[in-house]
């Protein structure tokens, strides 16, 4: 009998409680997966590991899918300019995608019959994860131990302590999620209407001062320097240009968005390199873009998030945005220049050899190289000529 259950594990108290859930309770053998996307150092791999192990967990693997993460998903909302809500860079929906994409391919690796998550029945994680399983593996059974048990934190901790886990179960006040693509934070803030964070409440504390210039250079819409330093993949330019930038408390925002599941939901973020890129990055297509290029790009991609977001990723609609925002790409290269400053940045301008505001053609306001008065004035009785007849037609009696 098959009894192999693939559990997403973090080392938190949902899955730690999973993992000893599944093997003492369901009699399940359990093989824990932790799929890396830019929140762990090796060390902190290390310790969620030797937890594992304590939990007797059959097997534990540590993958990191951190250029994965980036060639799967991160470029195209960068190409799509793409925040929720013009405000929030998708930092956790974007990698439960992937996470749960590495789950389902191990799962599939393992032959396990089964495959556990320790969302909640409250948030939007459970449909990520369960779609993806779906869509995916099919045949596999979705164990959802906490959301299909109701369970409160009290309970889970009843629990473990009754199977001598030893843990911090002190909760803390911040519950924190990080990733390469940015840090969500929630609090009892973030759970009305009106509150801030307070300082406190950031993982990075603001210790930059003063002005700081920068320049990031794009090769076809991607990243891939920062002050003249070219990396071999932009997942370190991203690195980089996060510790740069942090410091200073740029990227700090509190979302307010729509869930999967219909109602509305606040969290906090901190994403300094995301909010930069993409603006810098927006900046750059302004010049190297036409005007329709941006409309229909700027259509799909509000689209794109939006769908993302909801979990759709495995939608082959999907590629073929994702094949449109590729092709826009190949004008998109040449330098940004950005000033940091505490808790503010500003996008000064940009150096392309694909910049269409070219002198050679003319200056807007000032004098023009490639019509005359005379061509002018003809376009414009032509151009606006059909709502010149509409309003003859129409004016009152």
């Amino acid at each position: 009998m098959n009894n192999k259950v693939v559990l997403a594990f973090s080392g938190g108290l949902d899955t730690t409680y999973c993992a000893i859930y599944l093997n003492k309770v369901r009699h399940l053998e359990v093989h824990a997966l932790t799929v890396n996307t830019g929140g762990f150092q090796q060390e902190e791999i290390d310790q969620i590991e030797v937890r594992a192990r304590k939990l007797g967990v059959a097997s534990f693997l540590s993958v990191d899918v951190k250029k994965e993460y980036y060639e799967s998903c991160i470029k195209y909302l960068v190409f799509g300019n793409v925040l929720k809500n013009a405000t929030y860079p998708l930092s956790v929906s974007a990698e439960r995608m992937v996470q749960a994409i590495t789950t389902a391919r191990y799962v599939r690796e393992l032959g396990a019959a089964y495959v556990a998550h320790g969302s909640t029945g409250a948030g939007n994680d459970q449909v990520r994860f369960d779609m993806v399983f779906q869509g995916m593996i099919p045949e596999t059974e979705i164990l959802t131990p906490i959301r299909d048990l109701q369970l409160s934190r009290e309970e889970e901790i009843r629990f473990l302590k009754d199977h001598q886990v030893e843990m911090n179960f002190e909760k803390a006040q911040y519950s924190i999620n990080k990733g390469l693509w940015g840090t969500s934070v929630g609090g009892k803030e973030t759970l009305n209407s009106r509150d801030y964070l307070p300082e406190g409440a950031w993982p990075t504390q603001v210790t930059s001062s003063g002005e700081k210039n920068i320049n990031l250079s794009f090769l076809r819409g991607e990243l891939v320097g920062v002050d003249e330093q070219i990396f071999e993949h932009p997942v370190e330019a991203i690195q980089f240009l996060q510790a740069l930038a942090q410091p200073f408390g740029i990227g700090r925002d509190i979302h307010v968005g729509d869930t999967i599941i219909g109602i509305k939901g606040r969290v906090g973020f901190e994403a300094a390199a995301p909010v930069i890129i993409i603006k810098a990055h927006h900046l750059l297509e302004k010049h190297t873009l036409t005007k329709w290029q941006l409309y229909w790009k700027e259509q799909l991609s509000n689209w794109y998030g939006n769908w993302l977001h909801e979990g759709q990723m495995l939608d082959p609609t999907m590629r073929n945005v994702e094949k449109f925002l590729q092709d826009t790409q190949e004008t998109v290269s040449g330098k940004v220049f950005v000033t940091l400053e505490p808790y503010r940045y500003t996008v000064t301008g940009i150096e392309s050899p694909h910049d269409l505001m070219s002198s050679r053609f003319g200056s807007y306001g000032e004098m023009n190289k490639g019509w005359t008065g005379d061509d002018v004035k003809g376009f414009a009785r032509i151009f606006g000529n059909q709502t010149a007849i509409f309003n003859k037609i129409n004016e009152p009696k």
